[in-house]
């Protein structure tokens, strides 16, 4: 079958994201928008970024942007915003990347981790009341794989509990909960455009979303050493500047986000069609939301056959994640609330992420699927056309 890959040295592998791919679906546009950035002469926090934040911002649908060097920047960014820092407490997962953990320790806060939701891999808001101490200070909930957390009880716990809610939306860009993009229900709003995501940069890049004009206000100050004018530091702040470069490459794909989310959603109903029968659990989508699939994330107990299996047939599937953050070297006995964490470890034993991106074409597609459905019911390809 055509978009099979041959074993072997300098063989082609279906990758399971392709960003070049997407700059080559939007080269002329790209480039000219590029072009334009150089022949201007004014590389960071120009006229691009600042019509990025206010198109981004309005697509979210609150009223402020403020773009950044990355979205673990913007996490940061967002928690010192806030007034959170050392001596106080940040509930998240530990089921994440990296990145979610570090931002909080950059912000001189402590993480404190909850158990996950195994349907959906995203926080459980069960877990949550029982980790609040009189340092916890605010949540975060993460929006894994494209996959909306059920926000409307952590939003309930937070208004209790007197606690600031910052989502962690690197994964899901344009993904909806009860109709309204992710983003937009918290106190701030992070997401990054590494070029792997939905919306992806060139490079590195972040924002930080808001409808509160204070946070937004104290943020513009934070990313650029507290200036409100040059030299002049208001409050102590870093270099954390969005380029223009990207932010002019990111408007350009801003314009075929939902194109592209929607054949995301395409391709993962083929997955769910093709597999539903292969005795392998395939991801869910929580009801009321818009999930908008930057990863294909199926279950099994033979993960690690399968991933060697679809390697053989050239086919790149990758684990997210592999190793719960509390059991790595640089946080193992050392963070707080891991004693739990039990859906957590047993997922990161079983996930497994398939090739999910917008121009994944229909031969790669069948491929996978294919090499799938011979691993899974044991009979040769041959025998399953």
């Amino acid at each position: 079958m055509a978009g099979v890959c041959a074993k072997g040295k300098g063989a082609r592998m279906i990758p399971g994201a392709n960003p070049r791919l997407q700059y080559l679906a939007h080269k002329e546009e790209i480039d000219n928008a590029i072009m334009h950035v150089l022949d201007r002469g004014w590389y960071v926090l120009g006229e691009e970024v600042k019509a990025f934040e206010a198109e981004f911002a309005a697509y979210i649908g609150v009223s402020h942007g403020v773009g950044v060097s990355s979205g673990t920047e913007g996490l940061c960014m967002a928690l010192t915003a806030c007034g959170i820092g050392v001596g106080d407490e940040v509930i998240t997962v530990s089921h994440t990347a990296v990145a979610t953990v570090a931002a909080i320790e950059k912000a001189g806060a402590t993480p404190v981790m909850v158990d996950i939701k195994p349907d959906f891999f995203t926080i459980d808001p069960k877990k949550i009341t029982t980790a609040i101490t009189p340092k916890t200070k605010a949540i975060i909930p993460v929006h894994l794989y494209g996959q909306p957390v059920d926000l409307t009880p952590i939003l309930e716990i937070a208004r209790t509990y007197e606690l600031r809610v910052i989502e962690d939306c690197a994964q899901a860009h344009g993904a909806t909960y009860k109709g309204k993009r992710v983003g937009s229900y918290g106190d701030l709003g992070c997401f990054s455009f590494y070029p792997t995501k939905n919306l992806g940069a060139l490079g590195d890049g972040g924002m930080v979303v808001t409808d509160q004009s204070e946070l937004a206000h104290r943020l513009g100050l934070l990313r650029e050493y507290g200036w409100a004018e040059r030299f002049i530091s208001l409050i102590p702040g870093w270099n954390s500047r969005l380029d223009e470069v990207q932010a002019a490459v990111l408007r350009i794909k801003l314009r075929y986000l939902d194109q592209d989310n929607a054949a995301r959603a395409r391709i993962a109903k083929m997955y769910q069609d093709s597999l539903s029968d292969c005795g392998i659990i395939l991801p869910a989508c929580r009801q009321e939301a818009g999930h908008v699939y930057h990863l294909y994330v199926v279950r099994t107990q033979r993960r690690d056959a399968l991933k060697e299996h679809l390697k053989d047939k050239g086919i790149a599937a990758l684990v997210h994640y592999p190793v719960p953050i509390h059991l790595q070297p640089a946080y193992q006995e050392r963070l707080t609330g891991v004693d739990q964490l039990l859906e957590t470890e047993l997922a990161a034993q079983e996930v497994l992420s398939l090739p999910i991106y917008p121009e994944l074409n229909e031969a790669d597609l069948e491929a996978v699927i294919k090499a799938v459905r011979t691993f899974c019911l044991g009979c040769n390809e041959e025998d399953n056309p």
